[in-house]
């Protein structure tokens, strides 16, 4: 049973999923996974099944709230949902004014992650190996492709919305971007700050279709094919590095909904040239601090995540 410091650390999590899911490159999935609730968050989804409709259906609203993990899923929720209003402001100034630290940063942080998650497989063997080639070479295309306009319907809103949430229980592929690639993410995003709830009610609906359906299918290959899974997940994050890689040339721009251009389609390239191709301090030292500091969060959270596990066998 948790007590008030763990929904408090529980809370800090959503908090860290939501600030992450905002940004385009960086998924809410790795947040989860890497501080130890990713197999919770899933099952209590799962949770919201034909029983619980029957036990709400019955008034027997106490019995459903422990059915669905309520405590767990209204905490973690209340985190995400504060830090998408209020720490997404925050997330897009840093972005806007000290990008090669926040991705530096991102980078220490997912590629350590994936090292702390293939550390949960239990044995290699050939297809787990070409299952974490597949997630790389997945992620990477997907993180590659470029931003499409598409419809601004509410059939196609929903569909986003579905898609785009299935991307962000995933560790390394973040919705976010999957919004920027289907042409939808400029428009949530200012539908977030407009507070137009016509939008967010579709978009709301779509996210629920996609996620109550999808975690099951993640929980199934968890638990049946556990090591290729996992592997799969690690590539995953790996891949998305092509994303979230520090010094990129900006190919072309696009207006946003200010009337400002915004970086649109851009390259990845090496430190060394960034100088020369943007004008602009690489900044490789502090890059390599942030990386480090990245590096370190995960290591902390890791030590932290396996004391509180041990907790209930001391008793």
């Amino acid at each position: 049973m948790r007590s008030l410091r763990d929904y408090f650390l529980l809370f800090l999590k959503g908090v860290g999923m939501g600030g992450a899911d905002v940004i385009p490159g960086v998924s809410g999935g790795t947040i989860a996974f890497i501080t130890g609730i990713y197999t919770e968050l899933l099952e209590s989804i799962q949770s919201i099944d034909k029983k619980a409709i029957q036990l709400i259906l019955k008034g027997e609203f106490a019995d459903f709230w422990r059915h669905i993990n309520g405590n767990f899923l209204i905490v973690l929720v209340s985190g995400i949902l504060l830090s998408i209003m209020s720490l997404a402001k925050l997330i897009h100034y840093v972005l806007t004014h000290h990008a090669i630290a926040l991705w530096s940063f991102f980078m220490g942080l997912i590629v350590i992650s994936a090292i702390t998650i293939l550390r949960h497989i239990r044995k290699f063997d050939l297809f787990t190996i070409l299952a974490g080639i597949t997630g790389v070479v997945v992620a990477y295309f997907i993180t590659s492709a470029t931003p499409a306009t598409t419809p601004e319907t509410y059939f196609f809103l929903f569909i986003s919305g579905a898609i785009a949430i299935c991307a962000m229980i995933l560790p390394g592929i973040s919705g976010s971007f999957i919004l920027l690639i289907m042409g939808k993410y400029q428009f949530v995003i200012t539908a977030v700050r407009d507070l137009n709830v016509p939008v967010l009610i579709v978009f709301a609906l779509g996210c629920i279709t996609g996620i109550l359906s999808f975690s099951r299918l993640v929980t199934w290959l968890l638990k049946k094919y556990h090591n290729s899974t996992v592997s799969l997940l690690a590539g995953f994050m790996l891949g998305s590095i092509n994303k979230i890689w520090p010094w990129k040339a900006v190919l072309t721009y696009r207006e946003n909904s200010r009337g400002e251009l915004v970086p649109f389609v851009e390259e990845n390239i090496l430190p060394t040239d960034y100088l020369a191709q943007t004008g602009q301090n690489p900044e490789f030292l502090l890059a390599l601090l942030f990386v480090a500091a990245g590096v370190l969060l995960v290591v902390v959270i890791e030590k932290i995540a396996a004391r509180q596990q041990e907790k209930p066998t001391r008793g």
